[in-house]
């Protein structure tokens, strides 16, 4: 990986290190990662002093290269897109994103580790947010950890949109609701509404009804464990297939969950990206092919 960065008026004379954050945008993490294990180039020559002082119009050089200890595995990925800094991807039901212990070899990562093998192509292998496991749809990965840093840095950079099938009629047609998160003592792996938990914003909007069920587009304002199956359960309609919190299991085998949309600037072209990821067959029988239109999700939750 490569950064180039010319010294403006307005960093002249500050120290190396001093340029980490702003305007290199760098973690600290990776800042070490490059100062002991890369390249750092003043105007051509080596440098390994963090301290040195740098000048208007002087040529910084990075160079550093991006390594995953991640096996790769032969395992199938639907890509959606891919450019030279973004890996996106549409997850299906059953996979975890990041191996929960040394002997997995069936998640994303190492899903993705094998395609870039495959490809020859030496990249890092950063995902931007998790998916839980049985929740479908898109997953966007950065290649090198400066954009995942970049990325990270503040929730509301990546807009995400979700399709959710719910029990019942929710009251109000669209909200937002605005209820606590935090760990259920009584329950290995399990969230629960709580007055001492960390703040949860989930916006909604009823896009069509049945008897017995109704389909959500949602919008999350933050990103707690479990947000959406925690907030709609504590309203009292769990997604169908969340027997995690209550759903009913009849008419799908797992949460009806899908990362359905997102959209972000591209941080190096400042390009607006958008991506959309196909509705899984198992939603699709739920709710039919005339339901789900690109005319019917056409606007951002407002």
């Amino acid at each position: 990986m490569k950064i180039s960065y010319t010294v403006d008026a307005a960093h002249d004379g500050r120290e190396l290190r001093q340029l980490v954050r702003a305007p290199l945008g760098l973690s600290a993490k990776l800042w070490k990662h490059i100062k002991w294990n890369g390249t750092i180039l003043v105007n051509g020559k080596q440098h390994g002093d963090a301290r040195l002082r740098v000048h208007t119009g002087d040529e910084l050089t990075l160079l550093w290269q991006e390594v995953s200890s991640v096996v790769p595995v032969d395992l199938p990925l639907d890509i959606l897109y891919e450019d030279e800094i973004f890996l996106v991807v549409n997850k299906p039901a059953g996979m975890i994103v990041h191996p929960t212990h040394r002997a997995a070899r069936d998640t994303l990562v190492h899903a993705v580790a094998g395609y870039f093998e495959r490809r020859g192509e030496a990249a890092g292998i950063h995902p931007l947010y998790r998916l839980d496991r049985d929740t479908t749809g898109i997953i966007i990965l950065a290649k090198s950890a400066r954009i995942q840093h970049a990325m990270t840095e503040h929730h509301g950079q990546i807009y995400r949109e979700y399709l959710a099938l719910v029990r019942g009629h929710l009251d109000r047609p669209s909200d937002c609701i605005d209820m606590p998160i935090g760990r259920d003592p009584s329950k290995a792996n399990h969230w629960q509404v709580r007055a001492d938990g960390r703040r949860a914003l989930t916006e909604y909007k009823t896009i069509a009804s049945w008897p017995s069920y109704s389909l959500l587009k949602i919008h999350l304002l933050t990103g707690r464990t479990h947000q959406i199956r925690v907030h709609f359960a504590a309203l009292g309609h769990p997604l169908l297939g969340d027997t995690a919190y209550d759903g009913p299991r009849e008419t799908i085998p797992r949460q009806a969950l899908h990362a359905w949309r997102v959209h972000f600037f591209h941080p190096d072209t400042g390009k607006e990206i958008h991506i959309e990821a196909p509705i899984p067959e198992d939603m699709c029988r739920l709710i039919g092919s005339d339901t789900v239109s690109r005319e019917t999700f056409k606007e951002e939750i407002k």
